[in-house]
């Protein structure tokens, strides 16, 4: 089961330009099981209409973009959010206490937005990272996916989209079927995944030598 775990809509994402209508419809074009909505610290979607739904035969999974002191974290399974800026150690206690997950977003990333190092004090509670972003550049990408495999922390793949032509650019194969909110949780929780890219037809698994030749 192919999902891409990070992407924004445009009714609680200020700086996206896609509806959740145009996200189902080009994810079942190109061949996506689903995807996740995580808008910038906001749990919107999740309020309006389910933690996870099907919309056009797509697994939607609601979760969030937080911003913490030390960079952004995707985070799943919260209900509240916090109110302030917090620190990522404290973040990722929150979301273990109530059992979600937690990802890095786009670790090294030169926006200053991503945990990059930081990701060591943190690596016995975080649940992964974002290793493949399609909006950040491939030689950043390539930092996140050594320090993933250094800490032995699991690999996410994930377009960050905010254009339509973007998503799926990276994605997130699972091999277990995933349902709803809870499956996907439970899938992470078992590390049963890895990271995959879009080509022409389909999605085929990263080969980081090709990623090196393109950075």
């Amino acid at each position: 089961m192919i999902i891409d775990t990070h992407m924004h809509e445009n009714i609680y994402s200020d700086d996206s330009n896609m509806s959740l209508d145009e996200i189902t419809k080009r994810a079942k074009e190109i061949g996506l099981n689903g995807v996740c909505i995580t808008d910038h610290e906001s749990n919107g979607l999740r309020k309006d209409i389910s933690p996870s739904f099907y919309k056009d035969e797509v697994l939607v999974i609601v979760g969030a973009e937080i911003l913490t002191f030390e960079g952004d974290i995707l985070v799943f399974g919260l209900e509240k959010l916090p109110e302030k800026m917090i620190h990522a150690k404290e973040l990722i206690e929150m979301v273990n206490k109530v059992d979600g997950v937690t990802i890095s977003a786009h670790p090294y990333r030169n926006n200053n937005r991503g945990l990059g190092d930081h990701i060591r004090d943190v690596k016995s509670t975080l649940t992964g990272v974002e290793a493949f972003n399609g909006s950040t550049y491939p030689f950043a990408n390539l930092y996140a996916y050594a320090l993933a495999t250094e800490l032995n922390l699991g690999c996410f793949g994930a377009s960050d989209a905010h254009v339509v032509n973007k998503i799926g650019t990276y994605a997130t194969k699972f091999a277990d079927n995933i349902r709803d909110e809870k499956d996907f949780i439970e899938a992470i929780r078992e590390g049963n995944f890895c990271p995959v890219r879009k080509k022409d037809k389909g999605f085929e698994t990263i080969n980081v030598y090709d990623t090196l030749r393109t950075a």
